[in-house]
């Protein structure tokens, strides 16, 4: 479940600004305290699923919170900074609903295969995408056209291919391995380097690679990051929101469905992680 606590933590943080931003931090403490139960309720399977089946009934709450708080502050409706946070939290909702959509699928059929639209897949990280930008704010851009990255631009090139053409068939939970791995990716990489990452089907195996030009494992370590929990000794002064097994449950993941990972690193240059698995009957 903890890629819905990661959202549930960057919602709290979104929803501390805002209220920064309006002078009082505890202006949406209702909310905040809703996404705390929901974040500590995760933990538990039956409480989890309570909570994913009414998420609705979360961004109502918020909303209706956001609504009642800008009622007080009319004149700032129309500011920026509010839009901004606005178009945040939606954002933030709109991944919130695809990562419910994936654990109820997981929650019923935890081995289950599901096949996707390409587009439909892209677009889903594409979101992805923009909602790390803008919880960002404006701190950097990411760009898909190398000619147009600057300074403090992350280049992306993210690529799915099948052989069945428009559609391509995963495990449902690989969606989930597949972000925390781009995630970690951007994490441990500064502003102005680059992150690639492709799927792809080739009709015996699916294979996911991802690539960036962050900071590195140290060679020593490489086995042990995989361990939940750890960290490389060269991050650990890096603040993050995760809860730090990204790379432990991509190879849980791998392991349950009979494939292999592989981790190739050095450090102050740059990570990269495929994984393989096989397709079923394959």
């Amino acid at each position: 479940m903890h890629s819905l606590l990661n959202i549930m933590n960057v919602l709290i943080a979104e929803l501390h600004f805002f209220g920064h931003e309006l002078g009082d931090d505890t202006l949406f403490q209702d909310s905040i305290d809703h996404c705390y139960t929901i974040a500590e309720a995760l933990g538990d399977r039956q409480e989890a699923l309570h909570y994913a089946q009414s998420i609705d009934a979360t961004k109502g709450l918020i909303r209706d919170n956001i609504r009642k708080v800008l009622d007080q502050f009319p004149d700032k409706r129309r500011d920026p900074e509010v839009e901004g946070f606005l178009n945040n939290i939606n954002s933030i909702f709109g991944i919130l609903d695809i990562r419910v959509r994936e654990v109820l699928a997981r929650m019923g059929h935890p081995g289950k295969w599901v096949t996707y639209e390409i587009d439909e897949l892209t677009n889903n990280f594409i979101q992805v995408f923009t909602a790390i930008e803008l919880n960002s704010k404006g701190r950097y851009h990411i760009v898909y056209n190398i000619a147009s990255q600057a300074a403090i631009d992350y280049y992306v090139d993210f690529k799915i291919t099948s052989v069945d053409g428009n559609t391509i068939t995963i495990p449902a939970v690989f969606q989930d391995v597949m972000r925390d791995l781009i995630a970690n990716a951007r994490k441990y990489t500064p502003p102005g380097g680059s992150i690639r990452a492709g799927l792809h089907d080739d009709g015996t195996h699916l294979r996911f690679v991802v690539e960036d030009t962050g900071r590195g494992i140290p060679e020593d370590q490489i086995e042990a990051v995989v361990q939940f929990g750890e960290r490389a000794t060269n991050v650990l002064n890096k603040t993050t929101m995760g809860g730090g097994f990204g790379l432990t449950k991509a190879y849980f993941v791998t392991r349950q469905f009979q494939g292999r990972m592989w981790i190739e690193s050095e450090e102050g240059v740059g990570t990269k992680v495929s994984i393989e698995i096989p397709r079923p009957g394959a």
